[in-house]
């Protein structure tokens, strides 16, 4: 018989008491940084605190880059073309950087050019940004990679001209700063944070001892039960929803850094990964992780693409792209959520996805924007919904297939081994010939005739067997995740925010309702 887990004890609480650990027994976390106990040192505090700054230093840097250049990644290669170095290291950056990925890299310098990934960092209003930041900054258990999302950073929907009274901004942050209110509109909503962190039971324990009432009951099991719950339970992220830092309603989700790697780059469950398709506003950076957002971007591209047809839309690309990790969520197939989010979400935020998005888009040989709009000085800012065309040629989107994140490829691959047939054996010795695929470049990866004939196959066939991919991705981490709630969040809190997604949706379908009436109105 199995041994039992671990976890029935810790939730029971009956767990015998840990011994106090001895100079001969080797600590569970030896590499963590002591920050915040009682044996912390004044050198570890301000080591601490420096790669902070230099994080929260390079997040700044990135955004002032993307906000100054108004030009796309293909204009700055053609000026570092007309150079008198026609071999430019800044050409072979930008078109190349796919060739010889890097993952073992420790700092900024390390990356393919001095603005990879700049178009990660959204340009923002400046006081709002500074409010941002401080958050982080209220905790003394050390954050290495931050970010806002969310309606709270990004309106969802235009104003409706009505302004919250001071009591009802109050009663969602009891001291909001001006910068707060001007961001959401007079409309008050709670902002959403990830925190990503080097070890998540040494990151829950100091932040216990200084934030215990951002925690659930189960923080009376201590930080193992708490760091058991997050690693082992959805999709590795622990939420505090409903707390007040600076007089600002915030949630935020704790997530091991090499978890948030590895959904990145395998797609393992796209719960974070998902959410970085989007805009978000970058508040910490870390080299690991712009890195692997940058494939975690063009892979979220090539996905829509593969299920677009040859002509589309600025808007019918990003809605796309956007929809990726809301396909097998729970909360989209019951009334918790805005039935027009996704709608939503692009339709008031065009050039955010633009500028996100427009230096992948110069990087495929088979897509290019089709419209004369682009001919328009500083159009990557301007307004409207342009039109792009993609090359339907069997290899080029085999290729693409080839170059899908590994976890989310083989889930594809097997769906397909179904669709045609192919015996075991032949698919396993097909599967092995790509185990040892992490150490070959992205663009050595060229799709063979297994992939052309899933490219070839019927378009209505194609979308969706890669829409069940991304449910079989997406829906069991989601489902979890969402039923870990009560337990890392509490039932009144839980309770609260469900009440607020239901609220959500009867607003998003009533509104819907009106604009699908005026529609026909103005049609008849």
């Amino acid at each position: 018989m199995a041994a039992p887990t671990r976890l029935p004890f810790l939730l029971r609480g009956r767990l015998p008491l840990r011994p106090r650990p001895t100079t001969t027994r080797p600590r569970p976390f030896a590499t963590a940084r002591r920050y915040g106990t009682n044996t912390e040192t004044k050198s570890e505090l301000d080591k601490e605190r420096r790669e902070s700054a230099q994080h929260d230093a390079a997040a700044d840097q990135a955004t002032d880059t993307s906000r100054s250049d108004t030009k796309s990644a293909q204009a700055i290669a053609d000026e570092a073309t007309s150079a008198s170095d026609s071999e430019s290291s800044v050409v072979s950056d930008l078109k190349d950087w796919e060739s010889n990925p890097n993952f073992k890299i420790e700092s900024f310098s390390d990356l393919p050019h001095a603005n990879f990934g700049v178009n990660q960092h959204i340009p923002f209003d400046a006081e709002f940004k500074e409010v941002l930041k401080a958050i982080p900054w209220a905790f003394r258990a050390p954050i290495r990679y931050a970010f806002a999302y969310g309606s709270g950073v990004f309106p969802q929907s235009k104003s409706g001209g009505r302004k919250s009274t001071l009591e009802e901004i109050k009663s969602i942050h009891p001291k909001c700063p001006p910068a707060v209110q001007r961001a959401q509109d007079g409309t008050p909503k709670m902002i959403d944070f990830i925190f990503g962190v080097s070890h998540t039971q040494h990151w829950h324990s100091l932040n216990m001892k200084q934030h215990r009432d951002h925690y659930s009951g189960l923080a009376s099991l201590g930080s193992g039960a708490v760091s058991y719950v997050q690693d082992k339970m959805g999709a590795g992220v622990y939420f505090n929803p409903y707390v007040v830092v600076n007089g600002i309603l915030i949630k935020y989700g704790v997530v091991l850094l090499k978890t948030l790697e590895e959904d990145l780059t395998h797609w393992d469950t796209l719960y974070l990964a998902g959410r970085l398709h989007k805009p978000v506003k970058i508040l910490r950076d870390d080299p690991k992780i712009r890195l692997a957002n940058q494939i975690n971007l063009l892979s979220a591209l090539r996905t829509a693409l593969l299920l677009l047809p040859p002509k589309f839309t600025e808007e019918e690309l990003y809605g796309t792209i956007a929809g990726i990790s809301y396909l097998g969520d729970p909360r989209m197939a019951l009334p918790t959520e805005n039935p027009s989010k996704v709608k939503n979400i692009v339709g008031n935020n065009m050039t955010n996805f633009r500028r996100l998005y427009l230096p992948l888009i110069e990087t495929l040989p088979n897509v290019e924007f089709n419209d004369p709009g682009t001919s328009a000085k500083d159009w990557v800012w301007a307004a409207g919904n342009l039109n792009l065309v993609q090359d339907m040629e069997p290899v080029k989107r085999g290729n693409m297939v080839r170059r899908l994140p590994k976890s989310f490829r083989s889930r594809l691959y097997f769906q397909y081994q179904r669709k045609f047939a192919i015996p075991q054996l032949e698919f396993n010795k097909m599967m092995d010939e790509s185990k040892n695929e992490d150490s070959v470049s992205f663009k050595r990866r060229e799709g063979g005739g297994f992939e052309r004939r899933i490219v070839q196959d019927d378009p209505a066939e194609l979308r969706s067997y890669i829409r069940e991919v991304i449910k079989q991705t997406v829906s069991w981490p989601a489902t979890t995740q969402s039923l870990k709630g009560p337990l890392t969040s509490g039932w009144k809190r839980t309770w609260r925010y469900l009440m607020e997604k239901m609220a959500k949706y009867r607003e998003g379908k009533t509104k819907g309702a009106e604009e699908k009436k005026e529609s026909e109105e103005k049609k008849a």
